[in-house]
């Protein structure tokens, strides 16, 4: 059966090709509707979306594969960074703190026995204590610009991470072990 990765995201893409199944890209391009207040909801909202357009462009039975992934700290949720700054208003607000990453997955089977499942997961992060010096230089590596919370976990940001309650991978933006788990159910 066809698997689709509904995603542009590198990072999806090489967790996805752990599984060892042959897999094609199409990133969703629509326009993200956002009627949820939780991190939880929001990432699910997301995803189903994502997910429900890649799947609605296909003639025969396969797999989609929809996700997103946000940071929050408290109630304050933080996407990609607008520019230098953002991403600086963001590592400032996290840095020496724990803050959350939640990655929303949506798993949509199509054809005659169509099935979908939704979920979120959760991982706590803890980070130590950045001086504006290290935050500047690590928005001048440039690394920061397209993630969420402007930090990748699995790059050159490791150094300030002093650990994690959770999984991993979801803060890279796939858990891929539940992922797994839940494509198990639906092939």
């Amino acid at each position: 059966m066809k698997l689709i990765l509904a995603s542009a995201s590198p990072r999806r893409k090489e967790l996805l090709a752990k599984i060892g199944l042959p897999f094609a890209v199409i990133p969703a391009k629509g326009e993200e509707s956002i009627t949820k207040q939780s991190p939880g909801d929001i990432v699910m909202e997301l995803s189903r979306q994502k997910a429900r357009e890649i799947a609605a462009q296909q003639t025969e039975e396969c797999i989609i594969i929809g996700a997103d992934t946000i940071v929050a700290k408290g109630e304050t949720i933080m996407g990609k960074p607008k520019d230098a700054a953002d991403a600086y208003g963001m590592l400032k607000s996290i840095a020496g703190d724990c803050h959350q990453v939640y990655t929303g997955v949506t798993i949509i089977r199509t054809g005659n026995r169509p099935a979908s499942i939704t979920f979120a997961e959760k991982t706590d992060v803890y980070l130590y204590p950045m001086s504006d010096g290290e935050i500047n230089a690590y928005i001048a590596s440039g690394d920061p610009m397209d993630k969420a919370g402007a930090y990748g976990i699995q790059g050159d940001f490791a150094i300030h991470v002093k650990g994690i309650e959770g999984d991993y991978y979801t803060v890279v933006g796939l858990p891929i072990g539940r992922v797994y788990q839940e494509l198990k159910k639906l092939m």
